[in-house]
């Protein structure tokens, strides 16, 4: 058996109506994605518009690419740093005092490679209070970073990521604890 990406068929996803997908790309490229509204407020309000879930002091830096933004869900204090692309087509859920990486991937969506017609595959993804993904990262649909984990610059991750791990590389594996010192 061999790939036929002519039977490709993911006419089962509904992931919203036409006219708003239509908007929100139209929204995106104008008024979004660019690096000429650095104003962390117009792009907040944009995405709650769209039906995002948003909290309180939500910082996303220029070039932020969303696919989906009825699929977000972001609590408070959370940074998104430059170029950081979610292509939530799935549930992205991200917790509060997040830190997410200039570059860093979150890839709701994949492919089943063992099918002929390599179909389409949709698992969330869920960052839980305190994580930091850093720059260049990757997080795959299906994975959990518990409680202040952390998953290393340059780092791919489809699994889950333990409370207070810090993880690296591809596939990322645990490296050691992690130690938040208290303020002097």
């Amino acid at each position: 058996m061999r790939v036929d990406l002519a039977a490709y068929n993911n006419r089962w996803y509904k992931p919203g109506h036409l006219v708003k997908r239509w908007l929100w790309y139209l929204f995106n490229i104008l008024l979004f994605k660019t690096s000429l509204f650095p104003i962390y407020r117009f792009k907040v309000f944009i995405l709650r518009a769209f039906g995002a879930k948003i909290g309180h002091n939500v910082i996303i830096k220029p070039l932020v690419s969303i696919k989906y933004p009825w699929f977000l869900e972001i609590a408070d204090n959370v940074w998104i740093g430059e170029a950081v692309w979610i292509d939530n087509l799935g549930w992205v859920k991200i917790g509060n005092n997040v830190c997410i990486s200039q570059g860093a991937l979150l890839l709701s969506g994949n492919h089943d490679y063992t099918s002929p017609s390599f179909d389409l595959i949709v698992n969330g993804i869920v960052l839980e209070d305190g994580v930091w993904i850093g720059a260049k990262s990757i997080v795959c649909g299906g994975a959990r970073c518990r409680d202040h984990a952390v998953l290393g610059a340059g780092s791919v991750t489809a699994g889950e990521l333990l409370p207070m791990g810090i993880y690296k590389g591809n596939p990322a594996v645990w490296i050691k604890q992690r130690d938040i010192k208290e303020k002097a």
